[in-house]
């Protein structure tokens, strides 16, 4: 198991860019006191992939609708290595990310939400099943969506985003 991480390690970028879009859910959304809306998530995101070594190009807030989704994800693909979308993964009627960006997809990664779910089940329970998590691949681009609370972004990017971002975007920028 040893040797195959040392060779793994072997096959990354150094620069991973990110662009962090907050697909708007209101229970997620706090007003600052002047009036403006904070995006907890996406900052909280912004601080975790700035403290790994790696870059935010594009940070946007948009509002769950499938076309503003699809064309903030056409607009980024080109910008970033990494687009991260969070909110918009549940079963509320407005919960839309999904059915927005996934048949955009030419490449799922399945693992990716499985084990999301997996380890959200050991922190949370029953509800993890509850997200529809999911990670992909657009042009030359990663794609994560993940659930809107800051709980389930800093476990994603804590346990499973992060320590393996730059292997992924090695892998679909050069092939491996």
């Amino acid at each position: 198991m040893e040797a195959y991480k040392e060779h793994h390690r072997k096959f990354v970028v150094k620069k991973v860019r990110f662009a962090i879009i907050t697909v708007s859910t209101s229970r997620f959304k706090l007003k600052s006191s002047r009036g403006q809306i904070k995006d907890v998530s996406g900052d909280l995101a912004e601080k975790m992939i700035k403290e790994a070594g790696y870059e935010v190009v594009y940070r946007d807030l948009v509002p769950d609708d499938i076309e503003e989704i699809r064309n903030v994800l056409k607009a980024c693909k080109d910008k970033a290595d990494c687009i991260l979308f969070i909110g918009g993964t549940g079963l509320s009627p407005t919960d839309v990310t999904p059915e927005a960006i996934e048949p955009l997809l030419e490449k799922k990664l399945p693992g990716f939400g499985e084990l999301f779910r997996i380890i959200s089940y050991q922190d949370i329970g029953p509800p993890a099943m509850i997200s529809r998590a999911f990670a992909g691949v657009y042009g030359k681009t990663v794609v994560f969506a993940l659930p809107g609370s800051a709980q389930a972004v800093k476990t994603a990017l804590e346990k499973l985003i992060l320590p393996e971002i730059s292997h992924i975007v090695w892998l679909v920028k050069q092939g491996g």
